[in-house]
């Protein structure tokens, strides 16, 4: 594959005729590109987009369904229609499969190629390698993490920095890597798909990311001793996990790999799907391994499907709204009943604080608070957890250990005290009120996780904190329910647009500029998703079809 004088390459899968669906690709080719782009993965990937392009449509016009009834008084409760699922005592998950049986320390980040070898050498258990809320969906990022992972699964991966520090996996034992793709609602636009009646339309992110990944290391994982696995973000149906199944039934009989090969972990980070997990368990029941607890999102979530729903659903500044407070602590219960009933592992989430090498006070912090959260989260049954920064391992598995042993897990730990009813997973009542700093806090973060996130970083430290886009999600859709439910901060100040354009340019005024900086734009995109009339269901969709979609 060769640029253009342009510098784009339109590289198209192979066609028997006219009317078989094809894949173009728009993006710029760069070096090993090709290795990624081959005929014979797009014609893949092009097979996935004919065969569940449709459904996908359908399953995001449910949500706005939902979404909408919802907003006008309609909460949501469990399936009636379903019901029979839940009352069947009998039937169990697929489980672990090889290199998942102890997941009780878990890291996530991008797979750049520096990422990818850190996660490697971190001595963790599994490493999710995030094509989605950890990776700004640059082309480059994209097709690149690819490179990463082809390389990591074949144990070629070298790195060397502008620097000079050069990069290679040196652990004896690396985790078993989990892979996730960007969600059903994510587009890819640097690939076009051609469907059988000639319509042309951006392909999808979830179908891009997965479809490459497995092509090309599905049967490698499996001589590797692991297998094809997969985190399965932003999933609000049993209707959504069906088509997940399905994708994943296509692709094992495509390549030849055995039924049930493929393993999932759906992520419970949309306040739909925690009224359907035992569902969403039941249509995923031959691949999946288990559910993990998105907090972030999952509180995103709950903003966004009741921000014009009264006071009584309007959060407190976001540092307060802890895995403590009643819908979290009802979600998180809930979660890991759910999964021990049928067989399945419960990964908890991520705390957000990360330790500074160069700042012992703020690490002590750092470790103190993790420590505390994974002492709740394997004393409430949960099988592992989350951490976003190698340092913060062995804090973690402490806490794991302590509870485990010489134990893998605790699936066989049944929560049967939990009783969880549809009114405790919308309580939102905290009784805290919302202060300046909460406000100002939020723009800061929001306007710097964005200007990070249009130069190609989707995991961004920022004032001893974590963050990636689900967290600057929370930060902007807290701004946007305060103005439109006309809150006050607990000094009596209205936050209204004007007060909220005025901490923008305070910010903008404060934040190092340099020539590369992307803080302007980074603003118009949080006046764009905060201060708007209408709310954008998610921040990256604008943004990324403004400012990250190249274009001929």
């Amino acid at each position: 594959m060769t640029p253009t004088a342009t510098g784009i390459a339109p590289v198209t899968a192979p066609t028997a005729t006219q009317l078989t669906p094809t894949l173009t690709v728009r993006g710029r080719i760069g070096e090993r590109y090709g290795e990624i782009l081959t005929p014979e993965a797009l014609d893949f990937v092009a097979q996935l987009h004919s065969r569940f392009g449709g459904r996908r449509h359908d399953r995001l016009a449910d949500r706005m369904r939902r979404r909408f009834e919802i907003g006008n008084g309609q909460d949501p409760t469990f399936r009636s229609d379903t019901a029979h699922i839940r009352e069947d005592a009998e039937w169990r998950v697929a489980g672990a499969g090889p290199g998942l049986e102890d997941r009780r320390v878990e890291i996530t980040g991008p797979t750049d190629p520096k990422m990818t070898i850190n996660a490697l050498n971190s001595g963790a258990k599994v490493w999710l390698a995030d094509q989605e809320d950890a990776t700004s969906p640059t082309w480059r990022n994209v097709i690149e993490g690819q490179l990463s992972l082809f390389d990591a699964i074949r144990g070629q991966l070298r790195f060397t920095s502008p620097e000079g520090k050069e990069y290679r996996v040196t652990a004896e034992q690396t985790p078993t890597i989990v892979m996730r793709p960007r969600g059903w609602h994510l587009m890819e636009k640097h690939i076009e798909f051609t469907d059988r009646t000639g319509r042309t339309l951006a392909a999808s992110g979830s179908l891009v990311d997965f479809g490459l990944y497995f092509f090309h290391n599905a049967t490698q994982l499996i001589a590797n001793g692991r297998g094809p696995y997969f985190y399965l973000p932003k999933l609000e149906s049993a209707e959504e996990a069906k088509l997940w199944d399905d994708v994943f039934t296509y692709s094992e009989q495509y390549v030849g790999i055995p039924h049930g090969t493929i393993r999932a972990t759906v992520l419970i980070e949309t306040l739909p799907a925690a009224f359907e997990m035992e569902e969403i368990l039941f249509e995923l029941r031959d691949h999946i391994a288990g559910l993990n607890a998105g907090r972030w999102d999952y509180i995103f979530s709950m903003i966004k499907n009741y921000r014009g729903r009264g006071a009584r659903f309007v959060l407190p500044d976001r540092s307060q709204v802890t895995m403590t407070v009643p819908f979290m602590r009802a979600y998180t219960e809930l979660l890991v009943q759910t999964c021990h009933k049928r067989g399945a592992f419960a990964i908890g989430g991520m705390s957000a604080f990360i330790p500074n090498r160069r700042d012992p006070e703020a690490t002590n912090l750092a470790f103190e608070k993790v420590a505390a959260d994974k002492h709740r989260e394997a004393g409430d049954g949960f099988d592992g957890t989350w951490v976003a920064h190698p340092d913060l391992i062995p804090v973690a598995q402490a806490e794991f250990d302590a509870v485990l042993g010489d134990r893998p897990n605790q699936v066989d730990r049944l929560r049967d005290d939990v009783t969880v009813q549809p009114s405790q997973l919308i309580d939102c009542h905290i009784g805290l009120p919302i202060t300046a700093a909460g406000v100002r806090g939020n723009v800061s973060v929001g306007i710097r996780y964005i200007e990070a996130w249009l130069r190609g970083l989707g995991a961004v430290a920022i004032d001893g904190l974590m963050e990636d886009a689900a967290t600057a999600e929370i930060s902007r859709s807290q701004i946007w329910q305060w103005i439109h439910q006309d809150r006050a901060t607990d000094d009596g100040t209205r936050i209204t647009r004007e007060y909220i354009e005025g901490l923008i340019a305070e910010v903008l005024a404060e934040v190092p500029r340099h020539d590369q900086d992307r803080f302007d734009d980074a603003a118009a995109v949080f006046r764009d998703v905060a201060l708007g009339t209408e709310f954008p269901t998610f921040l990256t969709l604008g943004a990324y079809a403004t400012y990250l979609t190249e274009t001929d």
